[in-house]
């Protein structure tokens, strides 16, 4: 790579999804940045938007020889957007809302150089069974999914009882598509 990349990002499993592509890079988080998106915003370009809006607070830091890699995402049931629950019982609501359901994990991504920018969002589609309430409970009590979009981790306990289908990245559920994101930094 003719760049150092840099991960903006603070979230351990993107750390490690970024790392098992045996790329090297550096973590540098920014505090205060604003994560607030039109109303009138499609539900899943939210995360583009996001993506992009971070990469923007980092233009005035960056290097000649630096690319910012930012990401953001969302759960849509619906049309709703599912962020990160603010508390057990928030969690509870969530998981009960995908509960029997199919829903749509989205990731905006951005590599960013003080000279260009490829944005691109990767959507997976993810089928739970219907969940009891002791299941729901169980999950939320022992895996406590706060820092979760959707309020679950595929790779957790919940995934491994509940998901009944999934079309798409894998990964990209887990936060990070790093095979699209792979091929896209190839590409630059």
């Amino acid at each position: 790579m003719k760049y150092n990349i840099v991960l903006a990002s603070n979230s351990p499993r993107r750390k490690e999804l970024l790392a098992g592509l045996d790329i090297p890079f550096t973590v540098r988080l920014k505090q205060g940045i604003n994560e607030t998106y039109p109303d009138n915003l499609p539900s899943d370009e939210v995360p583009l938007f996001l993506s992009r809006l971070k990469a923007a607070a980092y233009l005035d830091s960056m290097t000649e020889n630096e690319l910012i890699l930012t990401a953001d995402t969302v759960v849509i049931v619906g049309q709703q957007i599912l962020g990160k629950p603010k508390d057990e019982d928030d969690a509870c609501r969530m998981l009960r809302l995908l509960s029997g359901r199919e829903h749509h994990v989205v990731t905006g991504v951005s590599l960013t150089t003080l000279r260009k920018q490829r944005s691109f969002k990767v959507s997976t589609a993810v089928t739970f069974k219907t969940l009891s309430q002791d299941e729901i409970s169980y999950y939320v009590n022992h895996y406590k999914p706060f820092d979760k979009a959707g309020a679950y981790g595929i790779q957790e306990w919940i995934g491994y009882v509940g998901v009944t289908s999934l079309r798409g990245s894998y990964f990209n559920v887990m936060g990070l598509p790093v095979q699209r994101i792979y091929e896209e930094l190839m590409k630059f």
